[in-house]
């Protein structure tokens, strides 16, 4: 099989804990080259993963005619910077959400990517989780019959950290919504097939003294008619909150428990019911919870052989970089929502 050869720019982090490991199983993908700025991380990754090449500047590994495609893990105020100069070396690019600082740079990197026929996507994860797939095949095939409301909780602990560019609006873009809740946003309208319309919020820095939100409750109206719900928090302990996924429609629900995560797994119920008319005494008794019948797996090694697939054969992209920005705009609008006091409309 033929293996598409990766660099990594940023392999610290998120891309030593998780992506490269998936990466490593991949049966279309070989790991060339990796780069970080940190002192020594770069080399300790490579001997780590057996990569050919180790940088300190991002350029030389763009300058390497090995490397074809490269991940970028690194804070979001940089993403434009090397997303350009990975497509001016004519690269493919899988960069993590958000795709820019902006949605309107993403735009920019977008029409540069196409205009020279490379690919960008952009590092949904949870698209590739088998709950997610499932519930999104169920739902396009009628099985919930019309979604009527959605609510989407994922939180964690997030204190003051000295260096934390996810506390700085100019270095992340924003808070717990742009970094936490932008998963739950996506999610919602991956799953149901419905598009984002109309946006509420309010986002506030309640317990945390930093510049960026530590809380934010979002409403979102759909093209389909639903409401759907998200709140994410930075101000939330990680062993007390579940990470609830719930989706209801006019046959029944879903209602999931910890696959909003970076590990493919979860408890899922699915209860279903007949209509049977109008019960004036609204006594209710739960319908029998089924559950789906899942085989859980590396979801960073999907996503990697995904986007391989896309590189070499030509399928589309499962998580285009415009689906992200699209997202991105969501987001944005909240954020004026909430300091306006008004209903912003996409």
């Amino acid at each position: 099989m033929k293996k598409l050869k990766w660099g990594v720019i940023g392999a610290g982090g998120i891309a030593d804990r998780r992506t490269i490991p998936g990466m490593m199983l991949a049966d279309n993908a070989e790991l060339v080259a990796v780069m970080d700025t940190a002192d020594g991380v770069a080399e300790k990754v490579r001997a780590k993963y057996n990569a050919k090449y180790a940088y300190t500047d991002w350029n030389e590994l763009l300058a390497n005619p090995e490397v074809e495609a490269v991940y970028i893990a690194t804070p979001v105020f940089v993403h434009k910077e090397q997303v350009i100069a990975a497509a001016n070396a004519g690269k493919h690019i899988l960069v993590e959400k958000p795709v820019c600082l902006t949605a309107e740079e993403g735009d920019e990197v977008l029409a540069l990517c196409r205009e020279k026929n490379l690919l960008l996507g952009a590092g949904f994860l949870m698209r590739f989780s088998s709950s997610h797939r499932k519930m999104r095949e169920f739902i396009a095939e009628g099985g919930l019959g019309q979604v009527v409301s959605v609510r989407a909780q994922f939180s964690c602990w997030y204190p003051k950290m000295d260096g934390a560019w996810r506390q700085s609006k100019a270095l992340g873009g924003g808070g717990a919504l742009m970094d936490m809740g932008i998963h739950c946003i996506d999610l919602i309208q991956y799953i149901t097939g419905s598009t984002v319309k109309r946006v509420g919020a309010f986002c506030s820095t309640n317990v945390f003294d930093y510049e960026t939100e530590d809380q934010a409750a979002v409403i979102m109206a759909l093209d389909n008619g639903a409401f759907a719900l998200l709140d994410t928090n930075f101000n939330i302990p990680d062993d007390s909150q579940k990470a609830r996924l719930e989706i209801y429609g006019t046959k029944g629900s879903i209602l999931a428990e910890g696959t909003i995560s970076q590990v493919d797994g979860g408890n899922i119920e699915i209860l279903l019911a007949e209509d049977k008319g109008y019960d004036a005494q609204q006594e209710r008794s739960s319908a029998d919870a089924a559950t789906f019948d899942l085989e859980y797996g590396n979801m960073y090694t999907r996503e990697i052989e995904s986007f391989g697939r896309s590189v070499l054969e030509g399928t589309p992209l499962e998580s285009p970089a415009e689906e992200a920005i699209q997202v991105q705009r969501i987001i944005e609008a909240a954020y004026a929502s909430s300091e306006n006091g008004t209903i912003s409309v996409l």
